[in-house]
Parts: C-alpha cells; sequence; structure tokens
C-alpha cells in the first residue's frame, strides 16, 4: 500500500487574523449584552396609602460634598433636610440615589434611609423637619459627578 501525500492548503495570515478579530469583537458584544440590567425603581414595595402620602414630603436644601475618610477613601455625601407636611407621623422614609454616568444613563443605584425611628430616634412628626446625611463610599468611576436622583423608595407610618 502506497502512502499519499497530504498537501496542505495554506490560509493567509490576514484571513486568520481578521477571523480572530471577528471572534473576538462577537465575545465582547456577548459580554457586554449578558451583564446586568439596570434594575427598575421598586414602586410594587409602596402601599397606595403611602403612596398617596408622599406630596406631603419635601426635600429642601439638598446638596452634595465630598470629603475623605479616615482610609483615605473619597466620601461623597448628600446632605439635606426632609420635611412632613401631612397629618401623619413617620418612623421610616428610604430613597433610592440613582446616580448616572457620563452618557445620562444610570449606572449605580442605592437604596438608604433618609429617615428610620427607633434606638432614640424619634418618628418625624407634622410639621416636622429634619437633617439627613447619606455618605457614599463605593461609587464607580464612570460617575458623571452630578447629584443623583432621589427617589422615595419607602414610607411607613408610625403607630
Amino acid at each position: 500500500m502506497a502512502q499519499e501525500a497530504v498537501t496542505g492548503r495554506k490560509i493567509p495570515v490576514s484571513v486568520l487574523v481578521a477571523g480572530a478579530f471577528a471572534v473576538i469583537v462577537l465575545i465582547a458584544v456577548l459580554v457586554y449584552l449578558k451583564g446586568p440590567a439596570p434594575k427598575p425603581v421598586d414602586s410594587g414595595s409602596a402601599t397606595a396609602e403611602a403612596k398617596a402620602y408622599l406630596h406631603y414630603l419635601t426635600l429642601s436644601d439638598v446638596n452634595m460634598q465630598a470629603s475623605e475618610n479616615f482610609m483615605q477613601q473619597q466620601v461623597v455625601e448628600v446632605v439635606g433636610n426632609i420635611s412632613n407636611n401631612g397629618p401623619r407621623k413617620l418612623a421610616l422614609i428610604d430613597v433610592y440615589c440613582l446616580f448616572k454616568g457620563v452618557d445620562g444613563s444610570e449606572i449605580y443605584r442605592e437604596r438608604v434611609s433618609v429617615l428610620r425611628s427607633g434606638g432614640g430616634v424619634a418618628a418625624l412628626g407634622p410639621g416636622e423637619t429634619r437633617a439627613f446625611r447619606l455618605p457614599f463610599d463605593q461609587l464607580p468611576s464612570g460617575w458623571n459627578q452630578a447629584m443623583p436622583v432621589l427617589a422615595i423608595a419607602q414610607i411607613k407610618f408610625a403607630e
């Protein structure tokens, strides 16, 4: 039996490079598209009673400041006042702080308490105003350095 000589076809290097580049781009696109989608603001957990009470809440003197903590990390703080202009005492007010990227899309969201009564902190009564401070030390580098959007996430009434 005679051995046949195997002749290989040569593929041009430019075709191999272009094919490898196309595969890399395809993988990058798939990884980007499979990334976490921004979560919608959860308004489903708010009761109808809490939603109806929203117009009684007022945020004022809200501004942002940056400082350095003891570990020499930059801390961004949102400070301001919240007023209860309604007839009921409030035990809890949570807000979503929505941070945007340079392109205007949401890149970071954190739910924080503006008011949490208990442990020596009184409920916010009718006609009262209270100062709040919301520190953030884990903001992404793509943040646009603008004031985050504050959206009420939850209200609980004092009993």
